[in-house]
Parts: C-alpha cells; sequence; structure tokens
C-alpha cells in the first residue's frame, strides 16, 4: 500500500447520492480472485453499454477522468453491500481520494485499509466542492485538512475527521497485517513478561 501524506490535483465531480458498492463495482466482476485490472470496470454499468461500448457522453468516460485522483461524489457515498472490491476499484480507476458529506462506515474501514482516504466534509463544504468540478484542490492527511484556493486568491482549508488509527497507518503506507508485522518485537517482549 502506497503511503498517503498530502494531494493536490483536480476534482472529478458525481453529484448522484447514495452511490452504493453494486454501482461502484457491479457483482460480476467480483469472481476475480485478485485486484489487478479491477479498476477498468468501475462504474461499468455507468460507463458502458450493454454490448460494451463507452458512452461518450459521461464525464467518468472523458480524457480528464484519468487524471482526477479525487473524487467528490454526491451525499451517502459507498453505502450498500461490504464489498471489499469497491474501494479497489477506485484506486484500480486512478481515485486516492474520495470525499463526500457522508460516507458508508464499511466502506469507510475497507477503503483506509487499501490506501484510499475517505474524507467527510460538512454539508456546506461539500455542497461547494459539487460546484468545482476539475478544479485543484489539497488534501493534506497530515493537518486532516481540504484546502480550496478562491478567486479572490485566498485559500480555505475545511477540516476533516479520521480515525487515529487509520491515519497513522495510511500516513505510513500499513494495513492491519503490516502494522501487525511491524509490531512483532513488542508483542513478543509484552508476551515474554505475562
Amino acid at each position: 500500500m502506497r503511503a498517503f501524506d498530502k494531494l493536490s490535483g483536480p476534482i472529478l465531480v458525481l453529484e448522484q447520492e447514495n452511490i452504493d458498492t453494486d454501482q461502484i463495482i457491479p457483482a460480476r466482476f467480483l469472481t476475480a480472485t485478485d485486484f489487478d485490472g479491477i479498476g477498468e470496470h468501475a462504474f461499468a454499468d455507468w460507463r458502458f453499454d450493454t454490448r460494451g461500448k463507452p458512452y461518450p457522453d459521461h464525464v467518468l468516460n472523458s480524457e480528464r477522468a484519468r487524471d482526477c485522483p479525487i473524487l467528490v461524489a454526491g451525499h451517502n457515498f459507498g453505502c450498500g453491500s461490504s464489498r471489499e472490491h469497491a474501494p479497489h476499484a477506485l484506486l484500480g480507476f486512478g481515485f486516492r481520494v474520495v470525499i463526500s458529506s457522508q460516507i458508508a462506515d464499511i466502506f469507510r474501514n475497507n477503503s483506509q485499509n487499501v490506501g484510499l482516504l475517505p474524507v467527510v466534509l460538512e454539508k456546506e463544504h461539500h455542497a461547494r466542492l459539487l460546484r468545482r468540478d476539475g478544479e485543484e484542490i489539497t488534501v493534506d492527511l497530515e493537518h486532516c485538512t481540504v484546502s480550496v484556493h478562491e478567486a479572490d486568491g485566498s485559500v480555505n482549508a475545511w477540516p476533516f475527521d479520521i480515525d487515529p488509527f487509520a491515519r497513522h497507518c495510511l500516513l505510513r503506507g500499513l494495513d492491519r497485517l503490516d502494522f501487525l508485522l511491524k509490531a512483532d518485537k513488542a508483542i513478543t517482549t509484552y508476551e515474554a513478561r505475562i
């Protein structure tokens, strides 16, 4: 897993609310035994017709979509089933951050464990981002802020919360197993004392 500290880049906006994990990665793509290439199937039912031909006018099929590392989605993102394939599909597509005003708990936990940063902003700040498709912002995990440059030259830094353990692991590029393996010596020492 790649470490995450700060990321600046353009945002891609999907205003739809209640985007569930079946929309992110349809069930027919869950048979893979690994996650290689799964990003090609992200939002497949939105991006392709029944013959597999891309919808040319869908924002996810635009040239700029793959150059946007930050997805800003409508309220209640990642709801539905607990499939861990969903954050892998988003990472495989090229996103490193998902921002919404609400992110489903299981999706958030799965995302944090694979290196996709889920950010929940206050509704007012989220609504402002929904109107800024294609603009560049900065997501800073060290300071837990999303920074936006305004037309007058000022910068707004909006705070977000994240579980301290998840933040620790993301900053270091560790999933939960990596964390435990790095603590092996401390665990062994502790067990020897009891």
